[in-house]
């Protein structure tokens, strides 16, 4: 299947699927984070359409549509040469993930590539990251990365079959978020 001619730059119409995307990205922690940025009477997932309109608006999002919506997305975004403070105030949750990030300086960070359940196996997550890899060497960037956890078996072997390796692993801090994750894992792929 010609994949390209489904993708496109996703709209802010598209923000529930994305938001859904996300989470699955996410293994649950996107909804966890919702929850926490929700006022009391607010859906969590409204937070999380909200932020992916947001996002759809700004271009950063590419999707893969049939004609019926998004089954697929892709967010990156460019990590440079100089890593992010990780200070005493920095929240416990997102610390092990900010150190993985910091040791991928100068790469493009692959942060969403997920994909539907039932059209999984379609080529569609390989086409997504070939689709990274060119909007990197567009921006003269030789190198990507993506965090995974650890027990994401199906992520893992589609990010080793086109190139990936393990770089690093930091402890998952679970700080309230019921998870069965244990570690979460950096991969890197030089272009």
């Amino acid at each position: 299947m010609e994949l390209e001619r489904f993708t496109r730059i996703a709209e802010a119409g598209d923000a529930l699927p994305l938001a859904r995307l996300v989470n699955l990205a996410g293994e649950g922690l996107p909804l966890h984070i919702w929850s926490t940025m929700a006022a009391p009477d607010q859906d969590p997932w409204e937070v999380g359409r909200e932020r992916q309109a947001e996002k759809a608006r700004d271009g950063q999002i590419h999707v893969v549509d049939f004609g019926e919506g998004p089954v697929a997305s892709l967010t990156g975004y460019a990590i440079g040469p100089t890593p992010e403070p990780i200070g005493a105030e920095f929240p416990a949750l997102f610390r092990p993930l900010q150190e993985l990030e910091n040791l991928a300086l100068n790469s493009w960070y692959v942060n969403v590539l997920a994909c539907f359940p039932e059209t999984q196996g379609r080529g569609i997550g390989t086409h997504l990251l070939n689709l990274a890899e060119k909007i990197a060497a567009d921006r003269g960037i030789s190198r990507m990365s993506v965090i995974v956890s650890d027990d994401n078996h199906g992520a893992r072997r589609l990010y080793e079959r086109v190139g990936y390796a393990e770089k690093a692993r930091r402890r998952c801090v679970s700080d309230g978020w019921q998870t069965e994750i244990q570690n979460w894992v950096l991969l890197t792929k030089e272009l």
